[in-house]
């Protein structure tokens, strides 16, 4: 898998989280430690896009 893929493949499951967030913040019954494991899921998937961005320059 080339460094490019890899990117697109963590972008794709980043904004699916971002969906399923949105998703959840508008149910009257969202669950705290849900919306947080979704967004530690999120900021982990930012922080290796932007490490992969940085090595790939």
């Amino acid at each position: 898998m080339t460094v490019q893929t890899h990117l697109a493949a963590l972008e794709e499951k980043h904004s699916e989280l971002e969906r399923k967030l949105h998703d959840i913040m508008a149910s009257p019954s969202s669950h705290d430690q849900e919306i947080a494991s979704i967004k530690r899921r999120k900021l982990h998937l930012k922080d290796e896009i932007e490490r992969l961005h940085h090595s790939a320059t």
